[in-house]
């Protein structure tokens, strides 16, 4: 280390006084952040592992960040100390020690092109100066820097290998779980999605945990707009895929197991509602021969046979559960589920349709008597219209075959003719009560 030329203006006592508290205050904060990266948990980790792609570039610029980083400390120290010695000897110091004092306080050290290394932006390769002249005040703004750089990295390095390997090891081990369960449901590679996603889930987690241990920088996403060392967040994102694909097994799996444990359950539900849907399909044909020969003259839809081919896969599913096929078993019980109630309920409405004109038979049935007791009530029972009419009306709707429509219309002119019988009674009452009003009145 060296000294330039002396300073232009010669420091007072109270100036230097000054300056020493300033430097010495700066010294202790550059001596407590070296120690505070000297003992960083990523430091030491760095120090010892085996580097790849961006982190073993990154590091390297770090260490020797922090090379130069100890060397200016020392020159820094040095100077300082010489600085101290210096000012102790006399309580009030001469001109020439205030010379001296403006020298090593405010004037420029000639540092070795070592110790100034490292400065970020610069090229690794390129070739260092045999020396440089620097203030205290500049050499304490390039161990800042050095810090920042080397801290950076350091955090950076330490944040993702804290925040992934555990997270990896963790998920491996829920992956080990299900692999397990999936194998003794007979979930298998090659023959089941399922399996496959786990034999690609496992390569996965492998390799990544790999990729992270030796280049944990790649999993790094700096924050933008923040200039703090380490500012950033792990990049999770393989990570997470990986975790999302083994729920979506898992679920798969633990559907298949709730197969097993509920199999026979299910597939009995499943014998009863295809029997149901068979047996309201044997109604409908019967139900369609009686309607043919008791209504004429109304389209009368064809009942289709019974499901034989979910009765086929039902036989599969039994088969299925008898070897404990599970995953297989799994899927194809959800779908026959689905469509035995489709097979119900189709069922159910060729039923409805067949009986139609029976209903619409018994709703006329019903309709013309109820007129035949209102008529009555109203004291038009002997209505010779009205007893044809409702003759006519009943003789159509209780022979065999019923012409359904001209039943339908016979009704109708009943109703049309009670309604005429019981307006025009009504109307008779009106005009009988108002004549005994007006001979009261006279």
């Amino acid at each position: 280390m060296g000294t330039a030329g002396p300073a232009k203006e010669v420091m007072s006592r109270e100036e230097a006084d000054r300056a020493l508290e300033r430097l010495d205050a700066e010294h202790e904060a550059v001596e407590s952040s070296l120690l505070a990266l000297q003992d960083h948990a990523g430091r030491r980790l760095l120090e010892g592992a085996r580097l790849t792609g961006t982190t073993a570039h990154r590091w390297a610029r770090a260490e020797s960040a922090i090379t130069s980083l100890w060397n200016g400390f020392e020159a820094y120290s040095r100077t300082l100390e010489q600085a101290r010695e210096l000012r102790a000897r006399r309580r009030w110091p001469s001109r020439d020690d205030l010379a001296e004092l403006t020298r090593l306080l405010r004037g420029t050290l000639t540092v070795s092109g070592g110790a100034l290394a490292g400065t970020p932006g610069a090229s690794l390769t390129e070739t260092p100066k045999l020396a440089e002249e620097v203030t205290l005040g500049r050499l304490v703004e390039r161990m800042n820097e050095w810090y920042a750089q080397a801290l950076d990295v350091v955090a950076a390095a330490d944040s993702v290998w804290s925040a992934l390997p555990a997270r990896i090891d963790l998920l491996a081990a829920e992956l080990g779980r299900v692999r397990s369960l999936a194998h003794s449901v007979g979930v298998r590679p090659g023959e089941h999605p399922a399996a496959d996603d786990l034999e690609r889930t496992t390569a996965e987690l492998a390799a990544l945990r790999e990729e992270v241990v030796t280049d944990p920088l790649a999993f790094w996403t700096s924050t933008g707009g923040s200039g703090a060392p380490g500012g950033g967040r792990p990049d999770t994102t393989r990570y997470d895929d990986a975790a999302r694909t083994l729920e979506d097994v898992r679920r798969e799996i633990d559907a298949v197991l709730a197969v097993r444990q509920d199999a026979e359950t299910r597939l009995m539900t499943l014998r009863d509602v295809l029997s149901r849907a068979d047996r309201t399909l044997a109604e409908a044909r019967a139900a369609r021969g009686e309607v043919l020969a008791k209504i004429a003259a109304w389209d009368v839809p064809a009942v289709s046979g019974p499901p034989t081919a979910l009765q086929e896969q039902l036989a599969t599913a039994a088969e299925h559960r008898r070897y404990a096929r599970w995953h297989r078993l799994s899927p194809l019980l959800e779908s026959l589920e689905e469509r035995a109630e489709e097979e119900l309920e189709r069922a159910r409405a060729e039923l409805s349709a067949v009986t139609a004109p029976l209903a619409v038979r018994a709703e006329l049935r019903g309709r013309l008597d109820a007129y035949k007791a209102k008529v009555a009530q109203n004291g038009l029972a002997e209505d010779r219209i009205l007893i044809e009419r409702y003759d006519a009306a009943r003789r159509m709707l209780w022979s065999a075959p019923c012409d359904l429509r001209a039943a339908e219309d016979a009704v109708l002119r009943y109703q049309r003719a009670a309604q005429e019988a019981l307006a025009q009674r009504q109307q008779d009452a009106r005009h009988t009560a108002g004549g005994a009003m007006n001979m009261g009145a006279e």
